[in-house]
């Protein structure tokens, strides 16, 4: 048992001694009944540590512990909690005694011995809970619940990432709408993680060189169920202090410290798996941040001998790569001259030569992580079926041997990019009340099953009024949420009551509500709804139909553009003439993100197309009984089916200006048309049935589709077994 672990266990009364394993282990992020047993701990306490179990328990008094380990209703619940714990990893563990039943979908599957070593998964962010702040948007949600559908169908897979000491950032929204950014520290000691020690009890450490001195790193291991995720962190005395903030913050805007993160994230992941004698069967790069990992590995061959070619060669067979983003922002590209600084001859570890070392990711003279990745891979995936179809347009020049860069020593094997379409996992998104719901007309094992289409037609014959009081439920849930969040914020006596208005504290809970949650650069258009600001104040203010639009969501800290965007959108919020129907909830994360998804009736995204890869918000909304009001892009042209939500716009523009008019007018026409009308269309009780209709067409025609678990059997049989 790590010394972590074991501390917070022994302080425990012996009773209850097991909270402590299960602090540890993020398998209650995604178990609802495991999150109610912390709540009934200490629900103040709960709260204020933002869900962080481990901070609760080391917060509590002997005499407060002593009582929870008589109370018999805790205890009854705290048994139930454990056991189902306790079973969930022991189905792992037998699995791996080949006289035992298989207990998961991967070891039904797939035959073990082939599947000795597991897949290694790099990414630059992870989003697994609001207690791990190490995402910043939907590339980070996306790998933590790549993490966790890989638990739950028992997959052997390892993530290799960061832990930061500073996270991404903490966003407040000034009177004016100006976002500013706050870093504060992370102890690291009251987070679910544990250091990763030698026999010995001393941390494991492992060093990458860059320009010319050794940078020391050590690792922390959150356990997310049977997946353990390994975080880097350089915050060492040994280290500079330049080298020591390496992993203080998430996406630094200075290219040198992005570079020498990239180097460390993909040369020390692998450096810190050989060291804990990790050998993968398959290397998945989440992104072109980690691409070093592939020049770390033709090293460590061409050092047994092997020649460079021969060395990505064998990388190559083992390698796969999913590229995430369209907009050139998204795939980070340097200076030559800056990584010749920062890499200070790598060629001549590889045996060769600068130029050919350049060639290797030359993109438009630039050195391309993207490029990197897509060369050193042997399959390579976009992360919806349009997004496939663009990003095979976007790198078509490298799959043309007339168009190599000069002096490239590696041929790109012709590999097209093929698409693997996101999904979100489902019992994370799913909330406790309606688990119960589903579980009444899917049947008990449907989390199980998750992903098959015909189970999810049953959804239809739960009664119309049941999905409705559902609906309600967590559109007053929701409220209270925003409610509560206004008032603490205004006890701290350092925000405007304007500011307390546009918090959402006028928000009815039976009025149609929509969301619009993301980041805020300037492709996804947040202001697009703004055109026509008096159109849209008769949407809104209709006294018969009244319309309430949430939104939420951070801009880079050094993206003025998209800044400006937020304070556009957040000026028009506190405009009285809104009467308190826009709403803007600072600081997003999956706590905010968890409440909207539930919560509102309809999932609004207006993308300028093609640039939004994916998107999985609508998905998690969907799940909910939400419906999707989105511009055809990323995932929701493989969804839409004319009865489960609706689409704006069209395909194809001559121009972005067209694109901004013709969307902007289907979007208000479709509100004032189709969607407010329909939704208030209520039967002689309250209830609206062509509504709700509409939404049990939503949650079956998407949520078998868009899960991980479809996602992952994918990953799984296309891009996983082939190269095992």
């Amino acid at each position: 048992m790590e010394i972590e672990v074991k501390s917070l266990v022994e302080a425990l009364p012996k009773r209850i001694q097991k909270l402590g394993v299960l602090a540890y282990n993020l398998w209650w992020t995604w178990q609802p009944d495991a999150q109610a047993l912390f709540y009934k701990v200490e629900p103040l306490l709960w709260e204020q540590f933002v869900h962080n179990p481990v901070k609760l328990l080391r917060a509590l008094s002997p005499a407060s512990l002593n009582l929870l380990a008589k109370d018999a209703t805790f205890l009854a619940e705290y048994d139930r909690v454990i056991d189902a714990f306790e079973a969930y990893l022991g189905a792992a563990a037998q699995s791996k005694s080949a006289s035992a039943t298989p207990q998961t979908w991967f070891s039904q599957n797939y035959a073990a011995a082939k599947w000795a070593n597991p897949v290694a998964y790099f990414s630059m962010e992870y989003g697994v809970f609001e207690v791990l702040p190490l995402y910043a948007g939907g590339l980070g949600v996306l790998a933590g619940d790549h993490l966790k559908e890989s638990s739950d169908i028992g997959l052997p897979l390892i993530g290799v990432g960061f832990i930061y000491q500073y996270g991404y950032f903490k966003q407040r929204i000034t009177e004016d709408g100006w976002q500013e950014a706050d870093y504060p520290a992370y102890d690291f000691n009251q987070l679910p993680v544990t250091l990763v020690r030698k026999p010995d009890g001393t941390a494991v450490t492992v060093s990458a060189r860059i320009s010319g001195r050794e940078v020391t790193m050590q690792a922390w291991k959150a356990q997310i169920g049977r997946v353990p995720l390994y975080l880097l962190d350089t915050n060492l005395p040994q280290n500079s202090e330049y080298d020591r903030s390496l992993t203080q913050r998430l996406y630094v805007p200075d290219p040198d410290k992005r570079i020498d993160q990239e180097w460390l994230l993909g040369v020390g992941g692998v450096r810190l798996l050989r060291a804990l004698s990790v050998t993968p069967a398959v290397w998945h790069m989440n992104e072109g941040h980690p691409a070093f990992l592939t020049i770390e590995r033709a090293r460590e061959l061409v050092v047994a001998g092997h020649t460079f070619a021969d060395a990505c060669d064998v990388v190559r067979k083992n390698t796969v790569f999913t590229t995430h983003t369209p907009v050139p922002a998204g795939n980070d590209a340097f200076a030559f001259w800056q990584i010749e600084r920062h890499l200070n001859g790598i060629w001549n570890d590889l045996g060769i030569t600068r130029d050919e070392f350049f060639a290797l990711a030359d993109q438009q003279g630039s050195y391309g992580m993207t490029v990197l990745a897509l060369r050193m891979a042997a399959r390579a995936n976009g992360v919806s079926k349009l997004h496939g179809e663009v990003a095979n347009d976007m790198w078509k020049w490298m799959y043309d041997a007339q168009n190599l860069p000069a002096g490239s020593v590696i041929p790109t094997g012709g590999q097209p990019i093929h698409y693997i379409t996101n999904g979100v996992h489902c019992p994370t998104w799913i909330p406790r009340r309606a688990k119960r719901h589903y579980a009444q007309y899917l049947g008990d094992s449907w989390l199980e099953n998750v992903d098959d289409q015909a189970m999810w037609q049953k959804i239809h014959d739960m009664p119309n009024e049941e999905l409705w009081q559902l609906r309600k439920h967590y559109k007053r849930k929701l409220a209270t949420f925003m409610l509560e969040r206004a008032r603490a914020k205004w006890a701290t006596h350092t925000v405007h009551p304007v500011q307390t208005i546009a918090s959402g504290i006028m928000i009815e809970p039976m009025h149609l509500t929509i969301g619009f949650a993301r980041r805020f650069p300037t492709y996804k258009r947040a202001t697009l709804i703004l055109r026509d600001v008096e159109r849209l104040m008769r949407i809104i203010n209709n006294a018969r139909m009244p319309v309430q639009i949430i939104y939420a969501g951070k801009s880079h800290p050094h993206d003025e553009p998209g800044k400006l965007l937020i304070q556009q959108l957040y000026r028009q919020i506190k405009n009285a003439d809104s009467s308190g129907r826009l709403v803007f909830i600072e600081d997003y994360d999956t706590n905010v993100a968890r409440h909207m998804v539930m919560g509102v009736d309809v999932w609004l995204n207006t993308p300028r197309r093609p640039y939004e890869a994916s998107g999985t918000s609508g998905m998690k909304a969907s799940l909910n009984g939400a419906m999707n009001f989105s511009v055809l892009d990323g995932w929701w042209p493989e969804a839409f089916d004319g009865t489960n939500g609706w689409k704006i716009g069209r395909d194809v523009y001559a121009s972005e200006a067209e694109q901004d008019q013709v969307d902007a007018e289907s979007l208000y026409s479709t509100l004032e048309n189709e969607i407010v009308p329909l939704y208030y269309d209520q039967d002689e009780v309250g209830i609206p049935n062509g509504w709700l209709n509409r939404a049990k067409n939503a949650i079956a025609s998407c949520a078998p589709m868009f899960s991980t678990r479809r996602m992952l059997k994918q990953y799984i049989q296309e891009m996983y077994a082939p190269l095992v």
